[in-house]
C-alpha cells in the first residue's frame, strides 16, 4: 500500500464502551482491515476539556479519521444533579476535538451522540430529521443541548470547509466494560450491578421507578460493527440513528425481568416508585440504517443481556461500578 492509502483512526474515549467494544471487534474479529492503524485514547492520555492538550495528542498522532465517543456522561440521577457541568464539560471537548481534528486535517469525524437530544414533546418514532424540533427533556438538558451542538457543529465544518464531520445517534447502548456504577450509571448496567449484589446479600432486587419506561437498547459489539460501517463508508453530514427497530422496545420492568434470567436471580423484584421515571419513551426509527444496511443482524437483547452479565460476573472485581 502507498502511503497516502494509510488510515490512521483515533479514537477518543477508547477506553469506554463502545471503545472497548470497537477495539474488540478490530482485535478478537479481525473488523480493522489493510492499511488502517488504530489508536485509542483515554482519558490518562490528554484531558479532552483542555485544548492545549488536546492540540497536542492530535499533532501526536495526526490522525485522517477520527471516531469522537469521549464525553462527560452519567445516568439520570446524576444528569439531574449537574446539568451545567455536563453542559460546559461536554461543549469543551466537543469543540476541542472537532477543531484539533481539522487542524490536522482529519478527512472524517464521525461523533457519537445519544437519543436524549430528541425533543421531549414529539410524535413517535423520532428519526434524524427532528433532532433541533424542540428542546430535550429537562432531566439532562445540558448534556442533550451539548451533543446537539456537534450536529450544528458538523453542519458549519461542511459549509465553510467541506469537512465530512457527522454523528451517530445510538439507542440506549450496553455491555462489556460498562459503568456499572448504581447511582450514577445507566439503567441495565445499574440493574445488572443491583440484582448480582441482592443475590450475594440474599436481598431483593430493588427497581427505581415503576418499570413502565421504554427504551430500545442496543449491544455495545454491534454498534462498533455500525461506527466502524459509518467511518468507512456513510458519506452524509446528517446524522444517522443506530438502533434495533421501534418494535425491539422494552420496558425497563421486562428489563429487570432479563436480568433476572441472565443472572439466574432467585429473590423477589420490587419497584421503588417514589424514584423518579425519567423519560417515558424516546422510541427511535432505524429505517434510514436499514435503507443502507438492510441484512444488518442485530445480537438478540437477552443473548447479549447473558454476554453482558457473565463478563460483569466474571471481571466483577476490575469493572467499573
Amino acid at each position: 500500500l502507498n502511503g497516502s492509502a494509510q488510515k490512521r483512526v483515533l479514537v477518543t474515549g477508547g477506553s469506554g464502551l463502545v471503545g472497548r467494544a470497537i477495539q474488540h471487534v478490530i482485535n478478537e474479529e479481525g473488523g480493522g482491515k489493510d492499511g488502517e492503524e488504530w489508536i485509542f485514547l483515554s482519558s490518562k492520555d490528554a484531558d479532552l476539556m483542555n485544548k492545549e492538550e488536546t492540540q497536542a495528542v492530535f499533532q501526536k498522532h495526526k490522525p485522517t479519521h477520527v471516531i469522537h465517543l469521549a464525553a462527560m456522561v452519567g445516568g439520570l440521577f446524576k444528569n439531574m444533579r449537574v446539568n451545567l457541568d455536563f453542559w460546559r464539560n461536554n461543549i469543551y471537548i466537543n469543540d476541542n476535538v472537532l477543531q484539533a481534528a481539522h487542524e490536522v486535517d482529519a478527512v472524517k469525524v464521525v461523533s457519537c451522540l445519544s437519543t436524549c437530544i430528541f425533543p421531549d414533546k414529539t410524535t413517535y418514532p423520532i428519526d434524524e430529521t427532528m433532532i433541533h424540533n424542540g428542546p430535550p427533556h429537562a432531566s439532562n438538558f445540558g448534556y442533550s443541548y451539548a451533543k446537539r451542538m456537534i450536529d450544528v457543529h458538523n453542519r458549519a465544518y461542511f459549509e465553510q470547509y467541506g469537512r465530512s464531520y457527522t454523528s451517530v445517534i445510538p439507542t440506549n447502548v450496553f455491555g462489556p466494560h460498562d459503568n456499572f456504577n448504581i447511582e450514577d450509571g445507566h439503567v441495565l448496567p445499574g440493574l445488572i450491578h443491583k440484582a448480582y449484589r441482592a443475590q450475594k446479600e440474599g436481598k431483593p432486587l430493588v427497581v427505581w421507578g415503576s418499570g413502565t419506561p421504554r427504551r430500545q437498547f442496543i449491544y455495545s459489539l454491534d454498534l462498533a460493527r455500525l461506527v466502524l460501517w459509518v467511518v468507512r463508508d456513510y458519506n452524509e453530514v446528517e446524522p444517522i440513528i443506530l438502533s434495533v427497530g421501534e418494535e425491539e422496545e422494552v420496558s425497563i420492568k421486562e428489563a429487570a425481568e432479563a436480568v433476572v434470567r441472565a443472572l439466574d436471580f432467585k429473590e423477589e423484584v420490587v419497584y421503588d416508585t417514589d424514584k423518579s421515571d425519567g423519560q417515558f419513551k424516546k422510541t427511535a426509527s432505524n429505517a434510514k440504517l436499514m435503507r443502507y444496511l438492510p441484512n444488518f443482524a442485530f445480537t438478540p437483547f437477552e443473548k447479549a443481556l447473558k454476554e453482558t452479565c457473565d463478563w460483569f460476573v466474571a471481571n466483577y472485581d476490575n469493572a467499573r461500578k
